[in-house]
């Protein structure tokens, strides 16, 4: 399909064809992010008020709306300047006063002449005990009070844009509705009882009562899923396309995993089990795999990479593990070592460092198909790397392993099949939305033996005490971070008070004891700084955020976060997790300033009440709303007018269920429901799903 369906073109016309909507109403709509009539109709009142005709202000619920006939009486115009006028009038049973600041006598007058019959409708308050009512919405006579409706919506506004204006546009908006096809399944709809999509948008806009406002409305909950359903489309697309792609079918044979379960000292979890088993059936397809592997810090993901990649071995390939940075890298090697031993599969690295004969020694065992595994920085895409049967790249979340990638080893004459991994716990709707073009796999047990974390809130004039406990604790042989705040934007007020601290520390520590890291560093600097605290040299390091990533230092037991507040939720959870990795009793002390914020007290008290990642990223997403978790604008997660991606996660896995049947029914969009739900596309604006069904 070449261009936009010309059934959509009236609600992607100019703004001003609307009736009533000139060249200056169009600018300041702008600011709502409304440009043509489509953003109109997507626009809802986000509350109403009930402007129902009661006989007395006597019983209403004050302050509230009131519409009511009375009889006008005496006009009281201002003593003096800056005082209100009053009119004062009377309902069937009381009277009261409307009240004007500002007001033009001759104007009052004559639209409430004493003695007439009229019907207002506005705000009542009670001021000193006297019923008010400052400034009517409306002032008409009693035959044409049928112009103020029961129930009138309340819509957003922004500068120079008022509730009338809105009323107006969106009635003109809604006359340009077109009958459109139904891309809903129809099982789907009739079970949720959903109005087809103009009565839908009639009724959202046309509510009745408050709860025609609410978001589980039919009418309401069907636009959501509308907008969920684009989105889910777009990445299923996406998944299809990659999916298409030629895979090769990898099949293990269980044997040298075995050796790997019969040398571990523990029983893998469910979950691990359950995720092995996932990725294996998604190797042996021969399509190809995009799975996200999403665990907690220490649920176990690197035994489960780990497996995966031997199945690429026992299939007589290899596999490919990459990290974002040298440390990172080292580190892998050194947590799967062991495990390779058992295994007895040749484990190798390839960073920038290797160079000359070593270099050339380990791409030819690399092209001759002896390495089975190697561990890798970027460096592994370089020109002169050639692996002789690539069938696994596992990639650490960290590295965005992008599209670039993907085709750089595919230049290579390779399509391996795909496996990310990320450490940071996703509430379900958010990695829907954002990786919904992915085959997810959770690990949401952690195996036995990780000890809890002890974590406690210190008020930072406690500063003394900490750091006499840090002197013994160091004097009996256990390391410890120190994690100095991100204080301001400035990079050199960072540095300054992790360099404050690290003096402070080693002062009252000991020179030797005391090593520090930050990101303005060398690189060398800072790799020399890790590697003398990962061997024990140093006992205390303090950090900047740059540790929070991926360091294992089995025997630092001791994470002191200095001004807790200052730091996300997520970022707290990375940063507890870098401790409690080996056989000692672990801590983390959060040190905050007081007074505590709301949302810091919440935070810092979630921290200490759970070690569950999944249940502190639920809260951080109750906190922080969904744009901000995941920083919409490089995150790729759209921006929905409808949805809400808090509270219709179940509606998004439903969206995503749907266009994954869809697209499995019918790739090509091309029945009656398919070309219904290419139109769905092209009104959400889905430019690159529409692409993708093009070239398709």
């Amino acid at each position: 399909m070449s261009g936009r369906p010309e059934s959509l073109f009236p609600l992607f016309a100019e703004l001003e064809t609307l009736e009533g909507v000139g060249p200056r109403t169009a600018q300041n709509l702008a600011g709502l992010e409304i440009s043509k009539p489509r953003d109109l109709l997507y626009t809802l009142p986000h509350s109403g008020i009930d402007r129902r005709k009661r006989d007395s202000v006597q019983g209403a619920d004050l302050p509230g709306v009131v519409t009511i006939e009375v009889t006008v009486g005496a006009h009281h115009p201002p003593a003096r300047k800056g005082r209100p006028y009053r009119v004062q009038v009377e309902d069937a049973q009381v009277a009261f006063q409307l009240v004007f600041f500002h007001a033009r006598e001759d104007y009052l007058r004559r639209i409430l002449p004493t003695g007439s019959r009229r019907v207002v409708s506005g705000k009542v308050e009670l001021f000193d005990g006297i019923a008010q009512m400052p400034h009517p919405d409306h002032v008409l006579e009693p035959p044409e009070a049928g112009e103020i409706p029961d129930f009138e919506p309340v819509y957003p506004l922004t500068a120079g844009v008022t509730q009338k204006l809105m009323g107006k546009a969106s009635a003109a908006a809604l006359k340009r509705v077109p009958k459109l096809a139904e891309w809903i399944d129809p099982a789907q709809k009739a079970k949720a009882g959903w109005p087809d999509w103009g009565d839908a948008l009639a009724k959202a806009h046309g509510p009745q009562t408050m709860a025609d406002i609410s978001a589980s409305h039919p009418a309401r909950e069907r636009l959501a899923y509308d907008e969920l359903m684009a989105h889910q489309l777009t990445l299923a697309l996406a998944r299809a396309r990659v999916r298409r792609a030629k895979g090769r079918e990898t099949v293990g044979t269980g044997a040298l995993q075995d050796r790997v379960l019969a040398a571990l000292p523990y029983t893998p979890t469910s979950a691990q089990t359950r995720a092995v088993a996932e990725i294996a059936g998604d190797m042996a397809d021969a399509r190809r795999m995009n799975r996200l592997l999403q665990g907690d810090v220490g649920a176990g993901k690197t035994l489960v990479a780990f497996q995966a990649l031997l199945i690429a071995v026992e299939a007589g390939g290899q596999g490919v593990m990459m990290a974002p940075t040298e440390i990172l890298a080292r580190q892998h090697l050194s947590g799967l070592r062991p495990l390779a031993e058992a295994a007895g599969v040749r484990l190798d690295i390839l960073t920038g460092r290797d160079r000359g004969a070593e270099r050339r020694e380990k791409l030819a065992a690399l092209a001759a198909g002896e390495i089975g595994i190697l561990v890798g920085t970027h460096a592994v895409f370089q020109k002169d790397v050639e692996f002789n049967d690539l069938r696994l790249a596992v990639v650490d979340e960290q590295h965005r392993f992008g599209v670039r990638q993907r085709l750089e080893l595919s230049r290579k004459g390779l399509a391996p099949d795909v496996l990310v991994m990320t450490a940071t716990p996703i509430p379900r709707s958010l990695a829907l939305a954002q990786y919904g073009d992915m085959d997810v796999s959770v690990l949401d047990e952690k195996p036995p033996g990780r000890k809890p974390i002890k974590t406690a809130l210190v008020n930072m004039g406690r500063m003394d005490e900490v750091i006499d406990h840090l002197r013994r604790a160091v004097a009996e042989g256990r390391q410890a971070y120190w994690v100095c705040p991100l204080v301001e934007e400035s990079e050199l007020v960072d540095l300054s008070s992790a360099q404050e601290r690290f003096v402070r520390l080693r002062a009252a520590l000991g020179e030797d004891v005391v090593g520090l890291v930050h990101g303005q560093m060398p690189p060398e600097e800072k790799d020399a700084a890790m590697s003398a605290f990962q061997s024990g040299q140093t006992s205390v390091l303090v950090a900047t955020t740059v540790i929070e990533v991926g360091v294992d230092v089995p025997n630092a037991s001791i994470m002191v976060v200095e001004r807790a507040e200052s730091f996300g939720l997520a970022q707290l959870h990375q940063l507890r997790g870098r401790v409690g990795r080996g056989a000692a009793e672990s801590t983390c002390l959060m040190m905050y300033q007081a007074p505590l914020s709301e949302t810091g007290n919440k935070r810092l008290t979630t921290m200490r009440d759970t070690e569950d990642g999944f249940k502190i990223a639920e809260t951080d997403l109750e906190i922080r709303g969904a744009g901000d978790l995941i920083g919409t604008a490089q995150s790729g997660v759209p921006v929905f007018r409808v949805a809400d991606l808090e509270g219709q996660a179940a509606l998004m896995a439903v969206a995503q269920s749907d266009a994954r049947k869809l697209l499995a029914d019918d790739p090509e969009l091309t029945s009656e429901r398919g070309r219904a739900a290419r139109v769905l596309l092209w009104l959400m604006e889905q430019d690159q799903a529409i692409r993708l069904i093009s070239i398709g």
